[in-house]
């Protein structure tokens, strides 16, 4: 068989250092080499790995025989490569969130499209034991039809480049409502078409950007949705934060607690209690069943439309926080 040839746009966002590990042990999968206007960012990992640098990363998408590239740049490039990458041939799998307008979105879908390339959103908490779970006893009509849905995602300010909003777009309302935003829509098969929202900077002093915010959503078919989107973890907590849902439905409920597969460790040496995660590793699959449909020609599993309607809604977010207004999203 031969191989998956694959290669990595940008190390900016700390996933790309997963998503490489996850590469590097398929063996369907062969990386043929690692774009980076930073060297020293991915110096160790090509060195590590025998992997070849590319400066200018259209270098490497010069190569030809390679199928398909990941990016995991700052946001405000996500639109720029993707469609270098789909006109140069290439099959993308962009970091969330997808975009930070409508309009770039629609057009790296367009081209992608046009090029006959697939655009498979980075989504992993798809691939979540507990989400996979809940997704089945939803379709089976465990808990009847869905009424509404809870979800967090809190977590650590990252800092560098996603609290500088040239770069990244917007704050934790954007960085945080696309992975449960995702889930609310594979959840209920609907689509978002009214939100209200609530931003600030609470948190962390002098940032230029939102470290808070509630974001509540009503589907097209009737669901209500609302989602806690912040960076309210101190760097003292365990973990860098949690993705959890509660739903709700005509015959009962579904609580879903993503990451808590996992021990608690207190170390004196360290300074504070630690959670040592055993379950599988979301990222493991997510890259698998990006590779397993391309060598099998079958469509994305999470497309690039998946990544628009979630990023759509968290940029309509911002534009009720303007207006103070429930702001409507087009069909």
């Amino acid at each position: 068989m031969n191989k998956l040839k694959v290669g990595m746009i940008s190390f900016a966002h700390g996933h790309a250092f997963s998503y490489l590990d996850v590469l590097l042990k398929l063996p369907q999968v062969e990386v043929v080499g690692i774009a980076d206007e930073i060297k020293s960012r991915v110096d160790e990992v090509a060195t590590a790995n025998g992997l070849r640098y590319y400066e200018d990363y259209k270098d490497l998408l010069a190569d030809g025989e390679m199928d398909a590239v990941i990016i995991c740049s700052e946001n405000i490039h996500h639109a720029k490569l993707t469609i270098d990458a789909a006109q140069a041939g290439k099959h993308v799998i962009c970091e969330k969130p997808l975009g930070i307008s409508i309009d770039e979105m629609e057009r790296m879908i367009s081209v992608c499209n046009d090029n006959n390339v697939t655009l498979f959103t980075a989504f992993p908490c798809r691939y979540i034991a507990p989400v996979i779970d809940a997704k089945a006893a939803i379709d089976r009509g465990d808990i009847g039809e869905i009424l509404s849905i809870k979800g967090t995602n809190r977590g650590s300010m990252p800092g560098g480049w996603f609290v500088k909003p040239e770069l990244s777009g917007g704050g934790a309302l954007l960085d945080h409502t696309v992975h449960v935003m995702d889930l609310m829509n594979w959840f209920t098969g609907a689509q978002v078409n009214e939100v209200y929202a609530y931003a600030a900077t609470l948190f962390h002093e002098d940032l230029e950007v939102d470290d808070t915010g509630m974001i509540h959503v009503k589907f097209d078919n009737g669901v209500f949705g609302v989602i806690d989107t912040s960076w309210s973890r101190p760097k003292a907590f365990p973990a860098w934060g949690d993705v959890t849902l509660e739903i709700i439905g005509t015959k009962g409920s579904i609580s879903v607690d993503s990451f808590n597969s996992k021990n608690d460790f207190y170390s004196e040496q360290s300074g504070k209690g630690l959670y040592l995660s055993w379950g599988d590793s979301m990222d493991f699959y997510m890259i698998q069943a990006f590779v397993d449909a391309l060598i099998a020609c079958r469509p994305a599993p999470i497309s690039g439309v998946d990544g628009m309607r979630s990023a759509e809604v968290a940029l309509a977010g911002y534009e009720s926080v303007k207006t103070g207004q429930p702001v409507k999203i087009r069909g």
